[in-house]
């Protein structure tokens, strides 16, 4: 690994290692080369090779995240809005500080800057891309870092717990706002969206060969998590998708570049579309994405536990799982009197207010 040579008068080492750059050093006397190397050698075998300590000098931080978005976002499920973000980030003036310079307070100053831009998930978000783009450099591209300082920096708190649910009548207004839309598939969408719990994405990715009616099952290929499951459908979710394709059929619907797909549509198209429908039906604060926590609430009102409601809504953790439901106060009430055992007596210091006979 480690090679001595003498060159114009003095000791050269040179340690070389397949993957890395290899590390070189004069010295006057042999022993010290020689002491070099083998030092540095323990440190490879013991850590991984130490790469040259120059390179964090010269690198930038936005010629990291380039290359960990040329390199390393391909592949990935939200590839698109990554790449975007490392682009973003590489643009802004903290791109043009050297690993060398980069600082936790740069990193911090960088931070509160975009608080007062952007939300605090947002913020969480590129913090954490940098941090691994970084962390990508110094273990795998051999660029020597002591820490990396995005690491040391407090991510901002984020408040992100949302508990909209349709409200009374919101339902029928939205359904008839979306059957009057020159889209006819968006009506079937949302009210499919409530009756399934599904995410946005996964209802854009079914195709009617992952829908089988008679079984009353729906397919979900690949979710967010990354794993499969089967939806069962309830009979409302059948006679939605059976309304679907006579509708497909009426409007001449034919394979496009969305595939046999059941919504043929894109994410902005349902975007645009959800937006117009929402406005018109008086739901502006609504998004569609409370679609599935309506859903996912009825799923446990209806009587299922929450083993059988994150089996059907793709959840792995339970608590994320109960963020997303959102009981109802009045069906609580309903629940608590229908089950409560008969009263033993008068209930001390409570008066039941009586009729007047007429």
């Amino acid at each position: 690994m480690a090679t001595i040579r003498q060159l114009r008068g003095r000791w050269q080492a040179m340690v070389r290692k397949k993957g890395t750059i290899p590390r070189c050093r004069s010295f006057d006397r042999r022993a010290d080369a020689v002491a070099w190397a083998t030092q540095l050698e323990a440190e490879a075998d013991r850590v991984g090779m130490v790469g040259d300590a120059r390179l964090a000098h010269r690198v930038t931080l936005a010629d990291v995240l380039l290359r960990y978005r040329d390199q390393c976002s391909l592949g990935k499920r939200g590839a698109q809005s990554e790449r975007a973000r490392l682009a973003a980030i590489a643009r802004d003036p903290i791109g043009q500080l050297t690993l060398a310079k980069l600082s936790s307070s740069a990193v911090a100053s960088y931070r509160d800057a975009r608080l007062a831009e952007v939300t605090s998930a947002t913020v969480v978000r590129e913090l954490s891309v940098m941090q691994t783009a970084i962390q990508t450099a110094s273990q795998e591209w051999g660029i020597p870092l002591p820490r990396n300082p995005i690491a040391t920096v407090r991510r901002p708190v984020v408040r992100n717990d949302r508990k909209r649910r349709l409200h009374p009548g919101e339902e029928a207004r939205l359904l008839d706002a979306a059957t009057a839309a020159r889209s006819y598939w968006i009506a079937s969408l949302i009210a499919f969206a409530i009756e399934t719990g599904m995410r946005r994405s996964e209802l854009l990715a079914l195709t009617w060969s992952d829908v089988d009616l008679a079984s009353r099952v729906a397919v979900v290929r690949e979710s967010k998590n990354g794993e499969s499951r089967e939806v069962p459908l309830s009979l409302r979710a059948v006679q939605i998708a059976a309304t679907l394709r006579r509708n497909q059929g009426a409007h001449g619907e034919r394979k496009t570049d969305h595939g046999d797909r059941l919504f043929p549509v894109g994410a902005s198209a349902v975007r645009s579309a959800f937006e117009r429908v929402r406005t018109r039906a008086g739901a502006s604060d609504l998004r569609f994405h409370d679609l599935r926590r309506e859903g996912i609430t009825r799923l446990i009102e209806r009587g299922l536990n929450l083993i059988e409601a994150s089996s059907v809504s793709g959840h792995r953790d339970l608590r994320m799982l109960k963020r997303y439901v959102v009981p109802n106060r009045t069906a609580i009430l309903a629940k608590l009197d229908r089950c409560a055992p008969p009263l033993p007596g008068p209930i001390p210091g409570y008066v039941i207010a009586r009729t007047p006979k007429s």
